[in-house]
C-alpha cells in the first residue's frame, strides 16, 4: 500500500492551485476569521481592485460582482492560462509581473489590494494604493506544518522560517501604511495517508526544498506506518491576517 499511495500521488497533475485531489485525504481547518467575507465587505462601492498572485483565479471569481477596474497578477506558468480563461470573461485584466517589487501599474491605482498567501513588497503596495486605499492579506506563517519537517528531516530547515506577523507588520509600517487589523492562528491540519503528504510536498516545494521520494523514502515509510497505526498525521497550519490603510 505504501508504494501504491506514493505512485498515485506522484502521477497527479496540478494546476490552478486546485487541491481537490486531496479531498477526504487532507483536512485543513480554516482560521476563525472569514477572509472571503472580509474582502467582500471592502469591495462594496469601490472602483478598483487588484488580486495579487491570483492562482487560477478561483478566489476572485467567487467574489461576485467586481469593481469596474479590476486586475489580477499571476506569475506561476501553469496558473497563468487557467487564470486568464477564468477571469478575462469577467472583465479582469490578468498580468504577469517580472517580480513583486515592480508591479506594472501606475502610482495610486487601486482602492483595494488583496493578497491571499502570496508574496508582496510593502513599498510597492504603498505606491500603487490610492490614498485612503486598503491592503488585505492572509499569509502562511513561518511554522506552517513544521511537523512534516520534524518527521522527515534530521535538522528542520524552513525556507520562510522568518516570515512572521511581526515582520509583516514592521515592513508595512516602514513603507508608510497604517495597520488597522491583525490576527494570528494555528488551525489543525490533518493528513490521512502518506500519498496526501507526498502530493502536498510535491506541490508546496518550499516546505522541504530538497524533497524527493527516494531521498526521504525511509522517513516516509516510518510516517506511513505511523499513519496506519494512528489513522492520521496531525499538524498545525500557521496563518495570519493583516489589514493596512494608506
Amino acid at each position: 500500500m505504501f508504494d501504491e499511495l506514493i505512485s498515485e500521488a506522484l502521477k497527479q497533475d496540478f494546476s490552478g492551485w486546485d487541491f481537490s485531489w486531496l479531498d477526504g485525504r487532507w483536512q485543513e481547518n480554516d482560521p476563525t476569521w472569514d477572509y472571503s467575507q472580509l474582502v467582500k465587505e471592502k469591495i462594496v462601492g469601490i472602483d478598483s481592485l487588484l488580486d495579487m498572485d491570483t492562482g487560477g483565479g478561483e478566489f476572485m471569481a467567487s467574489l461576485g460582482k467586481l469593481p469596474p477596474n479590476t486586475s489580477a497578477t499571476e506569475s506561476y506558468p501553469p496558473n497563468i492560462i487557467v487564470a486568464r480563461q477564468r477571469l478575462e470573461p469577467l472583465g479582469v485584466n490578468v498580468v504577469t509581473p517580472e517580480n513583486d517589487k515592480t508591479l506594472p501599474f501606475p502610482d495610486n491605482s487601486f482602492d483595494l489590494i488583496i493578497n491571499r498567501h502570496g508574496a508582496f513588497w510593502s513599498p510597492e503596495i504603498y505606491r500603487i494604493l490610492k490614498p485612503g486605499g486598503t491592503f488585505i492579506t492572509q499569509q502562511v506563517g513561518e511554522s506552517n506544518l513544521i511537523q512534516i519537517n520534524q518527521s522527515l528531516q534530521d535538522e528542520v530547515k524552513l525556507e520562510y522560517g522568518d516570515w512572521t506577523l511581526k515582520r509583516a507588520i514592521n515592513e508595512l509600517e516602514n513603507a508608510g501604511l497604517q495597520i488597522t487589523r491583525q490576527q494570528e492562528e494555528f488551525p489543525d491540519s490533518i493528513f490521512y495517508d502518506i500519498g496526501a503528504v507526498v502530493f502536498y510536498l510535491k506541490v508546496i516545494q518550499w516546505q522541504i526544498e530538497d524533497f524527493t521520494v527516494d531521498k526521504y523514502r525511509q522517513r516516509l515509510l516510518s510516517l506511513h506506518n505511523q499513519i496506519q497505526k494512528d489513522g492520521q498525521f496531525a499538524g498545525k497550519s500557521h496563518r495570519f491576517y493583516v489589514e493596512a490603510c494608506k
